[in-house]
C-alpha cells in the first residue's frame, strides 16, 4: 500500500426530515447566499424548508446554477456576496450546484483573474468562504470532497480544481429529496458514481485489501440497485442507499493509499465542453472503451474484478476480461445509457477537437501510469465511436 495522508472534515447529517437541522449548523448571525439551480428546489419544497430552518438569519439567494456549472453565472453570484457582504454560503442542489459554490467560496476574495483558481487546479487557493449544502441528486460526491469542476462557455473549456479550503462544513443528505427527480438524472447519478469507485479501483494492484473491498462493494451494491432505483422512485431504502454509496464513491476513503486513474474524467470532461453532453453519459462513453485500450496494463485489476464483481470464473484471461468489460457496458446501457459516441450525433469528425482541447490543458501524460499520451486518448475515442 501507498503512503497516504486521509483528511475529511465534513460532518454528515443523513435521513429523512434532517434540513431543519440547519438552524443547528449555520451561524447565528451568518450572512447567508443560497445558491441553487433551476425550478425544482422551489417546487418539491426543499427551498422552502432550507428558508424555515435559516430563521431570522440575513438570506440572498441565488439560482441558475447550470448542470455543468459555468464561470460566467458563478462570477456574478460572487458581485453579488461582495456587493452585501455575505459571509456563509449554502448549496442547494447535485454536485453541480455544490461544485460551483465551491468555486464561489475560493474566488470571492481571490485578487486576480478567478479563472486562474481552475488554470492552477486550484493550488493557488489559500482561503474560501465557509459554506455547508442541501443534497438534492446523489452523484458526484462533492457533497463530502475538496473537488469542484467548472465549465467556462466563452472558451468551451471544463477544468477542474480542489483544495482542502472547499471542504463543506456540513451536508444534509435526505433522501426523500429525491423522489421527484427525473429518471435521466438518476440514472446519471447511478452512473457517475460507478465511474468515480473506477477509476480509484480499476488501476494495478496495490496491496490495498480494504480499499479494494470497499471499492467492490460499492460496484457490487450499484449494479444491484442501479435498475431498481430507478424503477421504485419512492423507495426510501434504496434512494437512501444510493445517496450514501454516491457519497462514499468520492469522499477519499477507497482512493486513500492505492492508485488512481481519472483519464476517463479527463476525456469525458471535453466531451462535455465541446458537445454538451451529460457528464455521467460520456463516462459511460469513455470507461469501456478505455479498459479495453489498457487492458494490459490493467489486468491484474481487471480479472480481479471480473471475479469479484460480475463472478467471472470460467474461460481464458482475455475471455473473462472482455466479458467484464461488456458486462460493464451493458449495465450502463440497462440504465438507459448509450455507450457509443454516435448515438448521440457524432463520428471521427470530433476525435481532432477533443485531442487538441486535451493538448491545450496538458492531459498528454494521464492515468495510474502516465502513460495515456494523445495517441492513446485518440484510440480510446475511436474505440467509442
Amino acid at each position: 500500500m501507498q503512503n497516504f495522508e486521509f483528511y475529511n472534515p465534513t460532518r454528515i447529517i443523513f435521513g429523512k426530515d434532517t434540513i431543519a437541522q440547519l438552524a443547528d449548523h449555520v451561524p447565528a448571525k451568518a450572512r447567508v447566499l443560497v445558491l441553487y439551480g433551476g425550478s425544482s428546489a422551489e417546487k418539491n419544497g426543499t427551498l422552502a424548508e432550507v428558508r424555515a430552518a435559516l430563521g431570522a438569519r440575513t438570506v440572498r439567494e441565488f439560482g441558475g446554477i447550470e448542470a455543468n456549472p459555468t464561470y460566467e453565472t458563478l462570477m456574478r453570484a460572487v458581485a453579488t456576496i461582495r456587493a452585501e457582504g455575505l459571509d456563509f454560503l449554502l448549496a442547494v442542489g447535485g454536485g453541480s450546484v455544490i461544485d460551483g459554490t465551491k468555486f464561489v467560496a475560493a474566488a470571492v476574495n481571490d485578487k486576480g483573474d478567478a479563472w486562474n483558481i481552475l488554470r492552477t487546479h486550484g493550488s493557488d487557493v489559500s482561503e474560501a468562504l465557509p459554506f455547508g449544502s442541501v443534497l438534492t441528486l446523489p452523484a458526484t460526491g462533492s457533497e463530502m470532497n475538496s473537488f469542484s469542476v467548472i465549465s467556462r462557455t466563452e472558451t468551451k473549456e471544463k477544468l477542474a480544481f480542489g483544495s482542502p479550503h472547499v471542504f463543506p462544513r456540513f451536508s444534509v443528505l435526505d433522501p426523500t429529496k429525491t423522489y421527484t427527480l427525473p429518471v435521466r438524472q438518476v440514472a446519471n447519478g447511478v452512473a457517475d458514481a460507478f465511474t468515480h469507485v473506477m477509476e480509484q479501483y480499476l488501476t494495478y494492484p496495490a496491496g490495498g485489501m480494504a480499499q479494494d473491498r470497499f471499492a467492490e462493494g460499492l460496484l457490487l451494491s450499484l449494479v444491484e440497485i442501479g435498475p431498481q432505483v430507478i424503477a421504485n422512485p419512492h423507495d426510501y431504502d434504496l434512494r437512501a442507499n444510493l445517496m450514501w454509496i454516491a457519497t462514499l464513491a468520492l469522499n477519499g476513503l477507497i482512493g486513500a493509499g492505492v492508485p488512481q486513474d481519472w483519464a476517463t474524467h479527463m476525456i469525458g470532461h471535453e466531451l462535455t465542453a465541446r458537445h454538451d453532453i451529460d457528464h455521467a453519459r460520456t463516462l459511460a462513453i469513455v470507461l469501456p472503451s478505455m479498459l479495453r485500450v489498457r487492458k494490459e496494463a490493467k489486468r491484474g485489476k481487471l480479472l480481479q474484478y471480473a471475479e469479484r464483481v460480475w463472478n467471472l470464473r470460467d474461460g481464458t484471461e482475455d475471455e473473462r476480461i472482455e466479458s467484464a468489460i461488456e458486462r460493464t457496458r451493458a449495465f450502463f446501457e440497462s440504465l438507459d445509457i448509450p455507450t457509443r459516441l454516435s448515438a448521440y450525433g457524432l463520428g471521427t469528425e470530433t476525435i481532432d477537437g477533443v485531442i487538441e482541447q486535451l493538448e491545450q490543458h496538458g492531459m498528454t501524460a494521464m492515468g495510474e501510469h502516465q502513460d495515456i499520451t494523445l495517441d492513446v486518448s485518440r484510440r480510446v475515442l475511436e474505440a467509442s465511436l
